[in-house]
């Protein structure tokens, strides 16, 4: 049986240019400290929330209103044995418009339930996704995951 990675996809009214738009503004969505520019192919940003989780992302795929990868070129996960699970992995954001709405698919490339952090990981992204991300899109602020 092959391992699944983490994959999660909302649904909105809003066009692909308002999703791809709130997307690549990161800091709008995913809570921590985010230092470099997260909005054009080949920008590095850094992603840390306290001492838990630090995490490199460049952007390797950027097709306009279309589709977003980061490729994780490095991380410390503070919670696991691994900790540098996230470490070459991908988190793609695919958008396509279907019947006059347009569907953001989510998957976390190498995010599979045999590595420790999954199930804490799939957590995260399923509320920064389906909450964060769903209403910085939806109504223009995102919303706060960690209270």
């Amino acid at each position: 049986m092959k391992a699944s990675n983490y994959s999660t996809t909302i649904l909105v009214d809003n066009s692909a240019k308002e999703v791809f738009n709130a997307i690549t503004n990161v800091r709008g969505w995913w809570q921590g400290e985010i230092e470099g520019s997260t909005d054009k192919l080949n920008d590095e940003f850094t992603y840390r929330m306290g001492d838990i989780h630090f995490s490199k992302q460049k952007l390797v795929e950027f097709v306009l209103n279309e589709k977003i990868v980061w490729l994780v070129t490095d991380s410390k996960l503070n919670f696991t044995q691994k900790k540098n699970e996230w470490t070459g992995t991908k988190i793609i954001f695919e958008i396509s418009e279907i019947n006059n709405k347009t569907e953001i698919c989510f998957t976390h490339l190498g995010l599979i339930p045999t590595i420790e952090c999954y199930r804490g990981c799939s957590g995260a992204w399923e509320q920064l996704i389906q909450e964060s991300l769903f209403s910085l899109i939806t109504t223009g602020k995102g919303t706060n995951i960690f209270g």
